[in-house]
């Protein structure tokens, strides 16, 4: 018996588990750049039970944290997938071997733009401003946890009045052929601005700073 058979015997675990003590979640399967979540990616509903990083179900999640760990049938999941049920919208973030499938809970729906610059050469004037008109659309309809950062920044002038400008935390599952960077733009179902800090692609998605714009 080698890992990848205990493997399949762990998930075939979980799915029995998930039958007893899961509720029913729809499974969305991405493809391409857009609406993750719709009819075009929905894959066969599945019985799915979610607890706070604890397989002990000992403990309820806490404010700030996204994270969760799933009980369900792994070998019917990939890497991306959302799933939307009892605790909401999901993506699943790992599906490491013989280790729990990592989940991540979506609080937001994004899309990311990426700002037109000047082409050719010399004297083109300023292009310090965002021209929402002229900005290329990466991704839209994205499900993804943003969640509150542990600092602000106050603008130039840093006037007694002013506010920080809040600063956001942002997981979303990669997608090929997209590589985003800093300064490019997100938007969410808030009508909210947020320009990317920094952005780091890790074996569990996007890991995202952003600092919210504020008029």
């Amino acid at each position: 018996m080698n890992g990848a058979t205990i493997n399949a015997k762990v998930y075939a675990g979980y799915a029995k588990a998930a039958l007893i003590i899961g509720t029913t979640y729809l499974h969305y399967r991405p493809s391409g750049t857009s609406d993750p979540v719709s009819a075009a990616t929905q894959m066969p509903s599945m019985m799915v039970s979610l607890n706070a990083d604890d397989p002990k179900y000992s403990r309820p999640n806490v404010y700030g944290k996204p994270t969760w760990y799933a009980v369900a049938d792994g070998a019917q999941l990939a890497v991306g997938d959302y799933i939307i049920g009892l605790e909401g919208t999901l993506f699943v973030a790992a599906l490491q071997p013989l280790l729990p499938i990592f989940m991540v809970s979506c609080n937001r729906t994004i899309n990311f733009l990426r700002p037109a610059s000047a082409d050719g050469v010399g004297a083109l004037g300023y292009n310090g401003a965002d021209d929402d008109a002229s900005e290329q659309v990466l991704m839209s309809g994205w499900p993804a946890s943003v969640q509150q950062g542990t600092k602000g920044e106050k603008g130039d002038a840093i006037l007694p009045g002013d506010a920080r400008s809040p600063w956001w935390s942002v997981l979303v599952p990669g997608v090929a052929g997209i590589t985003l960077r800093s300064s490019d733009i997100i938007t969410d179902d808030l009508n909210r601005r947020y320009t990317i800090s920094s952005a780091e692609l890790t074996d569990l998605g996007w890991r995202l700073t952003a600092m919210q714009a504020v008029t």
